[in-house]
């Protein structure tokens, strides 16, 4: 199966091409410019594997939480594609690509991710690895980094932007069951492509128009004191 792959939900802007089971990628790090840059690196990933978009079997994009912004690119790129070559989607979880590309190079089974959501609040959620695959473990959401707990005794690993951002709490909290801090961890598209395939292969695709972005935020207008309320 052929799958492109897209992540702009953070500052980690990145595509992949899984084509004929070779792998090609283009990640690179801005703040802005998401929408111009992420085309651009789709068509590199296409020259690099001397193929088409037409070949394409199914798109995978970073559905979320991340930046409001990069979040409506990525789904709205996806989209356009899934439309014009009516082929199907695969969402991702930006936390998921997260936590298992953590799983898979630091080798760890058990993974607390916090991104840095901005607004004094971090996008979090625990995962555990199983057959090579992490799992979610209880559930993704937005809020203070006072209330990120371990759900369980286990000893785990802290991986993400929101654990530099707010070191002293996040420690505070995982007190007696934390084994180390990797800041500098981010979605991925390449690594979406390997949750893209499980997804596939258990038949979860959707269509273009079930392609839905995912905020965890409600309003994502709100001011920091709002938020607090």
């Amino acid at each position: 199966m052929n799958i492109l792959a897209l992540d702009t939900c953070t500052e980690s802007c990145s595509a992949a091409l899984l084509y004929n089971g070779e792998l090609f990628e283009r990640v690179e790090m801005t703040q802005r410019g998401h929408s111009d840059l992420i085309l651009g690196m789709m068509d590199e990933v296409f020259q690099q594997a001397d193929t088409t978009i037409s070949t394409i079997d199914a798109v995978a994009f970073g559905r979320g939480p991340g930046s409001f912004t990069g979040v409506r690119v990525g789904v709205g790129v996806a989209q356009g594609i899934a439309f014009a070559r009516d082929v199907p989607v695969i969402p991702v979880s930006t936390l998921l690509a997260v936590a298992q590309t953590a799983a898979d190079q630091l080798d760890i089974d058990y993974i607390a991710v916090a991104m840095d959501a901005r607004m004094g609040e971090v996008y979090c959620a625990s995962y555990q690895r199983k057959d090579g695959t992490v799992e979610l473990i209880d559930s993704e959401r937005v809020c203070p980094p006072e209330q990120f707990k371990p759900p369980s005794a286990q000893q785990w690993v802290g991986v993400g932007t929101g654990w530099g951002e707010y070191d002293e709490v996040l420690r505070e909290n995982f007190s007696g069951h934390l084994d180390d801090v990797a800041v500098n961890y981010y979605p991925n598209a390449s690594v979406m492509i390997k949750l893209a395939k499980i997804e596939a292969e258990a038949g979860r695709m959707v269509t273009a128009e079930q392609a839905l972005p995912i905020y965890l935020r409600d309003n994502v207008a709100k001011k920091k004191a709002e938020q607090k309320k």
